[in-house]
């Protein structure tokens, strides 16, 4: 999968953030604050050939089920995507 690397991952006063940085902030005007799945989930990405993978990753990560899972990482993909992060 392919990120748009003008977002970086910065954790601030506890918050794990997504930051636009160039030309991403014309955009995207603020942050996106990710959960603790968010995070494990942006942090697999690089690695990360299909949607599948990243289930299997959640999966051995934490204790959901394959259901959960891939509707978990579907919306999170979904909303990379929106928002022209993936």
């Amino acid at each position: 999968m392919t990120l748009n690397h003008e977002f970086v991952l910065r954790e601030v006063a506890g918050e794990t953030l997504l930051v636009p940085v160039g030309s991403a902030t014309l955009s995207l005007n603020g942050m996106l604050v990710l959960n603790g799945c968010g995070r494990f989930l942006w942090e697999q990405l690089p690695a990360a050939a299909t949607e599948d993978e990243l289930v299997d990753a959640l999966l051995k990560e934490y204790d959901v089920d394959r259901q959960t899972a891939c509707r978990d990482v579907h919306d999170f993909l979904a909303q990379l995507r929106k928002l022209d992060i993936l």
